[in-house]
């Protein structure tokens, strides 16, 4: 009873005439934020925290900011890979291998309907499941140490390989040149340079926005005025803006399947919205044996948009209640709180629940906020898709080249994106898929150094990676995906030879 009443608590807080039309403003920015490629809800919260402290906004008030923002960029990401199948950010990523080829297929509105939708659905089951369980889901969360991250890691990483089932091969070899783009930079513990070919410029390692500006956004370029002749239109824009009873029936269970299991990835500090996308992905992939995936299935669609949005706000349960960044957007909330002298923990349920629960609430509204904002305007943004080339390439080219120039501000980054944007150009044009490249280049750094914090708890000793229960049950997992298919193939084609016998 007291949970409730400490969210009707936090309800009077939000609904205030201020908190109101600062939670409508953070939606907004971070939908724009969102959708332009490269800036992602990290770079949003942290170019909006410094204004709202300089505004002197109150703590509660700001965090309600910082948070909508947060949210509104999960919203925003997975406009531009749809539409240019250039992701806003990386939780996007798995959005773009079903939703551009919606677009193509003339369909860009129903996409985006249902990703809106699917949203809204992560978010609200999250935000449910933060009110309900989050003392217990936190405490779960402390039961991850180093080694069961790194299992997590080879767990998504084995995975990979079932996202192209065509090629599986590939998209090994694809993961494999992303795990080795991660190690590109200073090596953290010993202060040695790594493949670096002596450039101070590389000292910091490949930035994320770089490679996956180059990967999507200049290869797709290229591809776009290879395939295209000038004014022409990169896809067709449709009539139909809404999904139709059918396809809202065909996504139900992808969505709610996934919005449970990107919540509780989202609850373990560090998983991030990322891995969650991608697990619902080949999750749903396996699971309806449908050979569409990656061709316009519109469960491909559901399943990571449900799962990134419901992370998002599963990762503010460490935050609040044991004072641990449960994502990269959380880490520079926590800073946010800190500017104001409030510790995240335990005690500020206790302390500070003006600001805990009016946050819990505050997420409740701009997620409504945020259906309420994107439905109507997609008819606007399926309008994108009616820009002729002659302006919508020159476009793409300045926003993804302002987004790495905003990285270190050197012409090395942008002479990077672009050969990296060549190279990712041949290795599409070789049918290598570029999502897993981009997942193993994020999770490669995450994978080295929890391997290696475990590895130094233990002395070296190797039985640690698997020694505990949550390890033995990933890495049987990560096993079985690498060898259950192929047997599967196999037993499915001597199935096929008995009956034709």
């Amino acid at each position: 009873m007291d949970t409730w009443s400490f969210l009707m608590q936090g309800f009077a807080v939000a609904m205030t005439p201020e908190n109101l039309l600062i939670a409508l403003i953070g939606c907004f920015i971070g939908t724009i934020v969102g959708l332009l490629p490269g800036l992602g809800p990290i770079n949003g919260v942290a170019i909006l925290m410094p204004l709202a402290f300089a505004l002197h906004l109150p703590a509660e008030s700001a965090l309600i900011l910082l948070a909508t923002v947060y949210i509104g960029c999960e919203y925003g990401g997975r406009i531009s890979s749809i539409l240019l199948n250039v992701p806003g950010d990386a939780g996007a990523i798995m959005t773009a291998l079903d939703g551009y080829p919606m677009a193509q297929q003339g369909k860009a509105g129903v996409a985006l309907s249902i990703s809106a939708v699917s949203s809204f659905v992560g978010s609200t089951i999250a935000i449910v499941g933060i009110i309900l369980f989050a003392p217990l889901l936190a405490s779960w969360s402390l039961a991850f140490g180093p080694a069961e991250y790194f299992a997590l890691m080879v767990f998504a990483i084995a995975c990979l390989g079932s996202m192209m089932s065509h090629n599986p091969l590939k998209s090994f070899l694809s993961a494999l040149i992303g795990l080795g783009m991660a190690t590109v930079g200073v090596d953290a513990n010993t202060g040695v340079y790594r493949f670096t070919f002596d450039s101070v410029h590389l000292s910091d390692g490949i930035q994320f926005v770089v490679v996956v500006i180059g990967l999507f956004s200049v290869s797709e370029i290229l591809l776009m005025l290879e395939s295209t002749s000038s004014g022409q239109k990169a896809v067709r824009a449709t009539g139909r803006m809404m999904f139709n009873m059918k396809e809202a029936a065909m996504a139900t269970g992808a969505t709610l399947r996934s919005s449970f299991l990107g919540f509780f990835v989202g609850v373990l500090p560090g998983a991030g919205a990322t891995i969650a996308s991608a697990i619902a992905y080949m999750t749903e992939k396996k699971i309806s044996g449908s050979e569409q995936f990656g061709k316009g299935d519109i469960r491909g669609v559901a399943a990571p948009e449900a799962a990134n949005n419901a992370s998002a706000c599963g990762s503010f349960i460490p935050m609040l209640t044991l004072g641990i960044p449960g994502s990269g957007t959380t880490a520079v909330m926590v800073g946010a709180l800190t500017l104001y002298n409030i510790t995240p923990g335990p005690a500020m349920f206790v302390e500070q629940p003006d600001i805990v629960w009016g946050l819990i609430a505050a997420l409740l509204i701009g997620n409504v906020m945020l259906l309420v904002m994107n439905i109507p305007m997609i008819n606007v943004f399926a309008r994108m898709l009616s820009i002729p080339l002659w302006f919508l390439v020159p476009a793409i080219a300045a926003i993804s080249a302002v987004g790495v120039y905003a990285v270190h501000s050197t012409t090395f980054d942008l002479l990077l994106m672009v050969g990296l944007g060549i190279f990712g150009y041949i290795l599409r044009k070789m049918d290598f898929p570029m999502s897993p490249l981009i997942l193993g280049f994020v999770l490669g750094e995450m994978l080295e150094q929890n391997l290696r914090r475990a590895l130094s708890i233990s002395n070296g000793n190797l039985v640690i990676l698997w020694e505990s229960p949550i390890c033995k049950v990933l890495l049987v997992l990560a096993i079985s995906v690498l060898i259950l298919p192929p047997i599967w193939k196999r037993w499915r084609r001597y199935r096929l030879r008995l009956a034709e016998e």
